[in-house]
């Protein structure tokens, strides 16, 4: 008897314990489509006291509430420092890119070598167990092979035109690509959104002109291959919406589809690599940039840290964009690509006309009123 009390108080506290593992508070957070403020499941104990155990279940709620507003406040700031990596990775990714292209004109050779630096990236993480390894068979590789060519275009389109461009040109020709994924949802799917929505292309469109037309840096390769760029990201959309509706694969999360696809689109860009630039010229590059000064460390230096930008930049992308919802990924695509406009006018000192600011922002604008719209109206 004397340790009856005592065992009671145990087993409430055992009891209460149980029952706040289950809690939302408490459990990991999971988005199954059930209601987080469904009453939690109390276990029947006759034995207890029931003013005990609801001082007890008082007391674990109040104990709770610190470590929920902590959760909230880790959230708020692993996702900011995923934006905020993503911004950074992406600078680092434009910038040296372009020092490497500036040096080794050759831009098959170097989008090539940017796909093969994030690869042995994915092996280490999936022989190891830090991530699990996506489990694939033939069906689900063939499934997944028009989606890497469309990943594949949209990289080789952005290469080629920052090679042959200033980086802020091409990421204002970039600004259309909302333009391009209309006209091809339309004429692919069938699917066409608000009026509102299509009036939101037309500051695009104009934006952009304004920008090319006295754009002190403009090429038309450039700006073909940034249209290029546009056209394959969205089909790469539109294919993966067609082909993968019902997921591929095992433990293909957005971080390992991206992984699978770039391994699938360096295999298809090696042979168009070896065939447009074949080792001979990749050696005279090679030599030219040696005779004019620069040293082998600095020409390796630039091409790795581009490849592994490059893919940091893309796969710290999914996560913040997959912790957000339609508006703020809007939003921060949007100043995301000022920031890299920005960032690439200093760091190159690009001379930029009036009317092409002006014409930028306002096709940046009109990306950001683009995504609204088709978010809120469809």
């Amino acid at each position: 008897r004397n340790l009856e009390n005592p065992m009671r108080g145990l087993l409430c506290y055992l009891a209460v314990a149980g029952v706040s593992a289950f809690s939302p508070a408490a459990a990991p957070r999971v988005h199954l489509g059930l209601n987080a403020a469904a009453p939690r499941f109390a276990p029947q104990l006759p034995a207890l006291s029931k003013s005990r155990c609801a001082t007890l279940h008082m007391q674990e709620a109040a104990a709770a509430e610190p470590p929920a507003e902590k959760d909230g406040l880790m959230e708020t700031l692993t996702t900011g420092s995923f934006f905020a990596l993503w911004y950074l990775f992406n600078i680092g990714y434009n910038i040296y890119n372009k020092k490497a292209l500036n040096a080794l004109p050759i831009p098959y050779t170097m989008a090539t070598l940017q796909l093969l630096v994030g690869i042995p990236y994915c092996f280490f993480l999936w022989t190891t167990g830090i991530r699990k390894a996506p489990k694939l068979n033939a069906g689900n590789i063939k499934t997944l092979i028009p989606v890497s060519l469309g990943h594949l275009g949209t990289h080789i389109g952005a290469v080629v035109s920052l090679g042959a461009g200033a980086v802020s040109f091409t990421h204002i020709v970039k600004a259309s690509e909302p333009v391009v994924s209309a006209a091809l949802s339309a004429m692919l799917l069938g699917a066409f959104y608000s009026p509102i929505t299509y009036l939101t292309l037309l500051p695009i469109v104009g934006g952009v002109a304004l920008a090319s037309l006295k754009e002190l840096s403009f090429t038309w390769l450039g700006f073909i291959a940034a249209m290029g760029s546009n056209l394959s990201s969205a089909l790469r959309g539109i294919l993966a919406k067609k082909t993968m509706g019902g997921g591929v694969g095992e433990n293909m999360n957005e971080a390992n589809l991206y992984g699978v696809l770039t391994i699938l689109a360096f295999l298809f860009m090696l042979p168009i690599t070896l065939a447009l630039e074949p080792p001979a010229a990749i050696s005279a590059a090679v030599n030219a940039a040696l005779a004019s000064g620069a040293t082998s460390g600095y020409l390796w230096k630039q091409s790795l840290m581009a490849g592994a930008f490059y893919y940091l930049y893309n796969e710290v992308a999914f996560l913040a964009l997959g912790r957000v919802n339609p508006v703020t990924h809007a939003v921060g695509n949007t100043i995301k690509r000022v920031v890299i406009i920005i960032a690439s006018v200093i760091a190159f000192k690009t001379p930029i006309s009036s009317l092409g600011i002006i014409g930028s922002s306002i096709a940046i604008v009109g990306t950001l009123l683009y995504s609204l719209a088709k978010s809120k109206f469809g």
